[in-house]
């Protein structure tokens, strides 16, 4: 687990994988200069608190340190934020490593109370692959260039919010050095090993953010230049379509949050942050793949500065 300042939710995510009916956990984290108790509270919840500093983290490399840090034949990765569903959270993780092709599971995410209700319904709406365990993997003779891109992120879908990894699996593919997205690298590198990703629908944890729609924007642009990168995948390509898809976002999103059973002030707020979050979602989407693609010349100067501007402080 990376953690900096992690506040008082840290007892609820703590208290979540003390309630996990499974004994003899190995608890690793690591805090790149937390100032606020998360390393009190993380060792008298029993965890190994390894440190680093705040200039050095990296969301592949840190998690790599931990990992080799730890003995575990699986190992289970989970964010600050995440907090575990239930009693058998963590024996539903390691279930689908029965099959020994697995080299990845991930569960589902539920928003937290007071989520903005256009990220709950993304969260609830994101993979949306049900209770039941769904193995991903190249059938024989498939190759993954060969799939159109929106195909290949879903056969290489992957979420470090809550993942397990098979230690074999991330020998062979480390995690780092990864700024973003580490967790999709992973997936994309497995499934071309002709290694099988699981996706865990009985297990869940709990996790949400209260961001601004400009933080949601940069996450956006972040994501999507990534994914152009890994998969082709471009979803805004031009000025045009990012017209048209903003105001059709905006009717659609805004009918979705007048119809819910929300106090007026309540959803006057929610519609408000609903239009911005659209617009910013759009601009993410279309810059990100401007960036993504790598332009040569000032364009690819002021897209490149964009992305370091952008990717700053991202957790």
């Amino acid at each position: 687990m990376p953690t900096l300042n992690a506040g008082v939710l840290l007892e609820e995510v703590l208290a979540g994988i003390a309630r996990q009916r499974r004994t003899g956990l190995e608890c690793v984290a690591i805090d790149s200069g937390s100032k606020d108790g998360t390393v009190e509270r993380l060792q008298g919840a029993g965890f190994r608190v390894l440190h680093i500093p705040q200039s050095e983290f990296d969301h592949g490399t840190t998690r790599d340190r931990a990992i080799a840090a730890s003995r575990g034949e699986v190992i289970v990765l989970l964010t600050q934020d995440a907090t575990p569903v239930g009693t058998d959270w963590l024996q539903a993780m390691l279930a689908p490593f029965e099959d020994p092709q697995v080299a990845g599971v991930w569960c589902r995410q539920e928003p937290r109370p007071g989520c903005q209700p256009i990220l709950a319904q993304r969260i609830r709406g994101w993979p949306g692959w049900g209770n039941g365990v769904r193995v991903q993997r190249l059938q024989p003779g498939e190759a993954l260039s060969s799939l159109p891109p929106m195909e290949r992120l879903m056969r290489c879908a992957f979420d470090n919010v809550a993942s397990a990894v098979r230690r074999s699996a991330w020998e062979r593919f480390p995690l780092g050095p990864r700024k973003f997205g580490e967790d999709v690298w992973f997936g994309v590198r497995a499934i071309e090993a002709g290694l099988s990703l699981a996706h865990q629908g009985g297990a869940a944890v709990v996790h949400s953010h209260s961001r601004t729609p400009f933080a949601e924007g940069r996450r956006t642009f972040c994501d999507h230049r990534n994914l152009v990168k890994l998969f082709g995948l471009v979803t805004i390509p031009d000025w045009r379509t990012m017209r048209s898809a903003t105001r059709a976002g905006i009717e659609g999103q805004v009918r979705y949050v007048q119809g819910l059973d929300l106090e007026p002030t309540a959803k006057a707020e929610a519609v408000r942050w609903t239009r911005a979050y659209v617009r910013w979602q759009n601009w993410g989407q279309y810059l990100g793949a401007k960036a993504g693609a790598d332009p040569v010349g000032m364009k690819g100067w002021l897209l490149r500065r964009l992305g370091r501007l952008l990717e700053r402080g991202i957790g």
